[in-house]
């Protein structure tokens, strides 16, 4: 026989799921512009029906339903959304980080414009062009020593430009470790709360979206490849529970670097963690921080990662601010740009003074010393020391235009080929540096090229993964985002549904009361 008070229970059990469901509606309202935020929803359950299995009731032609149960608070996420929009992400990371060092490079080189090289490389060949026209003119050869001397500048301004950013992008580097540890390392201890509760059967919905938030920000900066982990000795977990993550540093294909890179192991029978630190060694053996020298290596722990085959905003650094590949040679963006430099330097001012040294200044007997100074060079960074010498500077008579020495200030033979260098050939100079061809315009129009080429490329894939990635995340975002709309239209059904289990419990009151007080008084 069914129990007189069992729609009471009914009921009761109808308003305590609905109250928790409107709890939970108020929960996502709440946390409606709450970064990393999923919002979540009661999974109802119907109660176990009356009578149970295996008992024999005839009185009653089937089982009678005993209402509703809260079954779990479940988050509404997507894990192939997550795995999709940190793969763009990790891209992103890259090219946000190339595109920025590459722009900054850009601005310092500053071509074309009226203070650029090239510029002033042509204001220099016009004063060699009129002092040959008037190798008498003391005023057309101080005008030769100041452009002489403004081309120096130039590339002094440059190379220090260049290397400063280049400092500061070690610098940037440094910070991106330290930043990638600590993420991990936050990671790490959600792991020790998330298990200090899924082993007792609930879910840390909040814990899991903070975790969630920092393999986000984790995923832009380096490839990382998640695995949850249920250890064998985790106590009771509910089966939607998530478990534990593990973090691995993967290559571009996400594949793994041989024996595996791990940023955060977790033992698969208790549970334990262990964090393995990401650091960097320079080409001096020294580990950083502070980075000094281009960089040789990364290190998970004890696994070194040679090939550097990743991506993420560290690999953008790395790339930007240089590195020793397989061949033991110099890369990166900033050193061959700087390389460059040194190498357009020597190859002009040592072209220059040994055309010079072959002249006589204005009525001389003494052959010409030098144009260029390139002594006090200790790592061959010419592009850094190159200036005038003093005694062009001193005295601009001693600007080499005559061919013979003496009287000789109408002879301007010298100040012609000085003046011809402009159209010379590398290939015609009589020392040159490796992988020098054309001339200096066109092989310096070259290197402004190759790095509008490179910065274009860049922002264009920025651009387009950036749409890629806002798309994930909007469709991520359609999945687990708080809709304002959709958690209102859900309270006015939950309020309506909690209101009817009450008004419910009410008619059995009614019912109890005709029962209890108003049956049995006939004839009184």
């Amino acid at each position: 026989m069914v129990s007189t008070f069992h729609g009471l229970e009914t009921a009761k059990r109808g308003m305590t799921a609905q109250q928790l469901a409107l709890y939970t509606t108020g929960h996502n309202i709440a946390n409606a512009n709450t970064p990393g935020y999923t919002r979540q929803r009661v999974s109802f359950e119907t109660a176990e029906p009356f009578p149970g299995a295996g008992l024999n009731r005839p009185q009653i032609p089937g089982q009678l339903g005993t209402g509703v149960q809260a079954g779990t608070i479940e988050r509404i996420r997507e894990s192939f959304l997550d795995v999709q929009y940190r793969s763009e992400n990790t891209k992103l990371g890259y090219y946000s980080s190339l595109s920025s060092a590459l722009a900054k490079m850009e601005d310092i080189m500053n071509e074309p414009s009226n203070s650029g090289l090239q510029n002033i490389m042509s204001q220099f060949w016009s004063s060699l062009q009129n002092m040959a026209d008037h190798p008498e003119n003391l005023g057309a050869r101080q005008v030769v020593a100041a452009k002489g001397q403004m081309v120096a500048e130039t590339f002094n301004y440059y190379y220090n430009s260049l290397d400063g950013i280049k400092k500061d992008l070690g610098s940037e580097m440094d910070v991106t470790v330290k930043n990638i540890n600590t993420i991990v390392s936050q990671i790490d201890q959600l792991n020790k709360q998330i298990a200090s509760v899924e082993p007792h059967g609930m879910l840390p919905n909040d814990l899991y979206d903070k975790r969630d938030q920092l393999v986000d920000q984790l995923s832009s900066l380096v490839n990382v490849k998640v695995t949850a982990v249920k250890p064998t000795q985790y106590g009771q977990p509910l089966p939607t529970a998530v478990g534990l993550y593990q973090i691995e540093l993967v290559q571009k294909d996400g594949t793994s670097f041989g024996t595996g890179a791990q940023l955060l192991t977790v033992d698969t029978t208790t549970g334990a963690s262990q964090q393995n630190e990401l650091s960097i060694t320079a080409e001096n053996g020294v580990k950083a921080p502070p980075l000094k020298g281009n960089v040789q290596s990364v290190q998970v722990g004890s696994v070194t990662l040679d090939n550097l085959n990743f991506s993420g905003k560290l690999k953008g650094l790395i790339e930007s601010y240089g590195y020793i590949d397989a061949n033991g040679k110099v890369k990166g963006y900033y050193p061959e740009m700087m390389e460059k430099l040194n190498k357009l330097a020597y190859a002009f001012a040592n072209e220059f003074n040994a055309i010079h040294q072959q002249g006589y200044g204005l009525e001389k007997t003494n052959r010409a010393g030098v144009f260029f100074d390139l002594s006090g060079s200790k790592d061959y960074n010419y592009a850094q020391i190159i200036r005038v010498h003093d005694e062009i500077i001193k005295d601009p008579t001693n600007i080499a235009a005559a061919k013979n020495g003496g009287d000789n200030s109408g002879d301007n033979e010298i100040a012609f080929e000085l003046a011809d260098l402009k159209s010379k050939d590398f290939s015609n100079y009589s020392s040159l540096p490796d992988d020098m061809s054309g001339t200096f315009d066109f092989y310096y129009a070259a290197m402004i090229g190759e790095l509008g080429v490179a910065a274009q490329s860049a922002n264009t894939n920025m651009e387009n993964v950036q749409v890629l990635v806002d798309s994930v995340e909007y469709n991520r975002q359609s999945v687990s985002g708080v809709s304002l709309d959709e958690e209102l239209t859900n309270m006015i059904t939950f309020q309506h549904a909690y209101n009817a289990s009450a008004r419910m419990i009410t008619v059995i009151d009614e019912m109890l009361d005709k029962i209890i007080n108003g049956m049995g008084v006939v004839g009184r």
